[in-house]
């Protein structure tokens, strides 16, 4: 199989890419050297590829920076997704598009799942829902994978890293405890993904490690797998902090559909974040 993945340099793009090649697929990687909110661009180059799968793992993850900044977020979001699904419609080709928990407001007072109704309440938020409405609209095949709480040992940060650099850089800690969610392995993360957009079952999937947790609690579990846990942590609340994005205080994602559709069941996240920080603890990160 011939992938083209957009956003390449991306910590999630990083393990996709591995899975791929260890497959023995043809993986053609771009970021910033193809502009995909650029829609001459778009529709110029990417059937020049000729790919049997588009990967769009490009986007503006800084969601205060998209309060600040709402028309960069959407053009990158949205716009780029638009050409590259506009791009797939014309070369008959599926699209991968990763969204996020941001979709929801997270009041439902439980997991959510993939036929959960979304309300976003931030800029972040409404390009994701934005683009998953587009993508559906325009296209019959595509898979639309929900992720969350993303670490892996590509990128150069994520809440696990900066938990640890700080906890040695200041030796105490304040995390919020109103906010919880689904963290998730890249590693394995990728290798769903990458079944699922072989597998032909089109359609809206949530992709994260089985388990959930406060942003307070997964500090505390860093540290102590990090031999850490001496690192006193104070808790505290998001509005503390006065970010200019709400965060929905409570949305671990269900992987309903995946189970609906037959696919094994993702392990527990402390599995993947064992592993990870023993890897960045011998890696020295």
């Amino acid at each position: 199989m011939r992938v083209v993945i957009n956003g390449s340099a991306g910590q999630l793009a990083g393990d996709i890419i591995d899975v791929l090649r260890e497959a023995g697929d043809e993986v053609l990687g771009f970021d910033l050297e193809l502009d995909i909110t650029d829609y001459a661009t778009v529709m110029q180059e990417m059937p020049a590829l000729r790919p049997d799968l588009v990967i769009n793992a490009a986007a503006h993850v800084n969601v205060d920076d998209a309060e600040l900044k709402p028309e960069l977020s959407y053009r990158v979001n949205f716009t780029g997704t638009q050409n590259l699904a506009l791009a797939c419609q014309k070369m008959d080709c599926p699209l991968v598009f990763f969204s996020s928990d941001y979709v929801f407001d997270g009041r439902k007072g439980g997991a959510y799942n993939e036929f959960d109704g979304t309300n976003p309440q931030g800029v972040y938020g409404r390009a994701k829902v934005a683009a998953e409405r587009y993508i559906q609209s325009v296209l019959d095949r595509y898979y639309i994978c929900r992720c969350q709480w993303l670490f892996g040992t590509y990128g150069k940060r994520n809440f696990v890293k900066s938990i640890l650099r700080n906890a040695r850089e200041k030796g105490e800690l304040s995390v919020v405890t109103n906010e919880v969610g689904s963290p998730s392995y890249c590693r394995d993360i990728a290798e769903m993904v990458v079944a699922l957009a072989k597998s032909g079952r089109y359609g809206i999937y949530h992709t994260t490690n089985s388990g959930f947790c406060s942003r307070y609690d997964f500090a505390r579990e860093i540290l102590e797998l990090a031999g850490m846990g001496d690192v006193s942590v104070k808790p505290i609340l998001y509005s503390d902090l006065n970010l200019p994005c709400p965060r929905p205080p409570y949305s671990p994602l269900e992987n309903l559909n995946r189970k609906l559709q037959g696919f094994p069941p993702a392990r527990h996240y402390r599995e993947g974040l064992a592993e990870y920080v023993e890897w960045l603890l011998r890696e020295g990160g």
